[in-house]
């Protein structure tokens, strides 16, 4: 087990891994370093002096699956269970989302009434779109793009519309670059395990993997959570994570850019404005283009790799309006790029947490990763170059295997588990 580890990048990936390696039995010296002022990242909360909390990056977490369950048993240990603002499935921002098209908001269809007729925007019953995957054979092609895949099983309007539309909701990109298997891994699975995405959904498979059971993730379940966010804002969850690790050995610094990284005699060279600091084992939190900027000529092919993974800037601007009462009630509505290019969607804060109720601009660079075609095998040849070399680096964060909150956190576990030697 490495002495001394040092963790590149103060978000919620950075913080998730000093989390997990300070609770170690013989933990190592740990060593975060923040390039900015503050630690978070893009969980990042305001408020104003009227109580108003403005949210500058995600705005809510999923309890569903492994990796929600896991987060939550991590609110858990935080102690902010009692700071969790949960909406249950049978909220309307739960079960109401809306497409704009044609200059009309439109609702999406749910339940059973809104599959067997047709629903604008959609021009037939989305029964047919279910009947067209359960009848198209499985791709056979290592990867595919998210519009071709739910063109080939959907239909071209489901791909045109719907998928377009979560595309640019959820990775502010497009559906015709980015990759089915990297980007909706379960879609993927489902067809190749099944032969039908539905089919593959629905049936279950695979082996549970035991996680802590706490009274918060009960909770959730019995009241059947479709989101959660914390009274504060999300940025209360870093914050907890810096008060957490902190008095438990971690050093944490900001203004502490990387400028270089040098591996020599088994060890990292860390290059810092003031100083240089050395480390065992390195975990890099920092989007996958700026540690490519860090390397040295030796590891050119890690960062020609790295270089190649983009990233989406969005402009966040979060408005408030006094006596206004929204025409829908629902979680947010979506555009597809047919409607208009430059807007992605807008999310109904004041009705999934009234609490949070607020108004912000902010402009994120480089916030989303973009995982195009062929994602999946970059990361495996980057995987490859670090074995090879044998270099005691860890890649956690968005850049590589999920841009969520839940993902980030999974990641970081994982790779800290690997590097104490901890059975998954």
């Amino acid at each position: 087990m490495p002495r001394t580890v040092a963790v590149v990048g103060g978000g919620i990936s950075g913080l998730a891994a000093c989390y997990h390696l300070v609770r170690a039995p013989r933990p190592p010296k740990v060593l975060l370093l923040e390039a900015s002022g503050r630690f978070g990242g893009w969980l990042q909360s305001s408020r104003t002096p009227e109580g108003a909390v403005f949210e500058h990056g995600p705005r809510g977490v999923r309890p569903a699956g492994t990796a929600g369950a896991e987060t939550l048993h991590m609110v858990s240990e935080l102690g902010l269970a009692g700071d969790v603002l949960a909406v249950p499935r049978g909220h309307p921002a739960a079960r109401n989302r809306f497409l704009y098209l044609g200059g009309a908001l439109h609702p999406l269809p749910s339940g059973l009434g809104g599959l067997l007729r047709a629903v604008p925007p959609f021009s037939r019953a989305l029964l047919w779109s279910g009947v067209r995957d359960l009848l198209t054979p499985p791709g056979t092609g290592p990867d595919e793009s998210a519009h071709s895949f739910a063109q080939r099983r959907f239909g071209p309007e489901v791909a045109d519309v719907a998928v377009d539309s979560l595309c640019r909701g959820v990775f502010a990109g497009d559906s015709r670059a980015l990759s089915v298997r990297s980007c909706f891994p379960a879609l993927f699975e489902a067809e190749r395990r099944r032969g039908s995405v539905l089919l593959g959904l629905a049936l279950p498979h695979g082996e549970r993997v035991a996680v802590p059971e706490v009274s918060l993730s009960r909770r959730a379940r019995a009241e059947r959570w479709s989101q959660w966010s914390l009274r504060g804002g999300m940025e209360t969850l870093a914050r907890a994570l810096v008060t957490f690790v902190s008095p438990r050995g971690a050093e944490l610094r900001c203004h502490a850019p990387v400028s270089h990284l040098c591996h020599r005699r088994g060890r990292w060279q860390l290059t810092l404005p003031d100083r240089t600091v050395t480390a065992d084992h390195v975990i890099s939190a920092i989007p996958a283009a700026a540690l490519a900027r860090a390397l040295p000529p030796e590891a050119e092919p890690l960062s020609r790799e790295l270089g190649a993974i983009g990233a989406a800037s969005v402009a966040v601007v979060n408005l408030q309006f006094r006596g206004v009462t929204l025409p829908v009630t629902g979680f947010g509505h979506l555009v597809p790029s047919s409607e208009d290019p430059a807007l992605l969607g807008v999310v109904y804060d004041s009705v999934a947490f009234p609490e949070l109720d607020g108004s912000a601009g902010v402009r994120l660079t480089d916030c989303i990763p973009q995982y195009t075609l062929g994602h999946w095998e970059r990361l495996e040849r980057i995987q490859r170059f670090l074995q090879e070399q044998r270099l005691p680096l860890s890649l956690i964060g968005a850049s590589y295997r999920g841009v969520s909150v839940n993902d980030c956190i999974a990641g970081a576990k994982a790779a800290v588990g690997r590097v104490l030697g901890v059975p998954p």
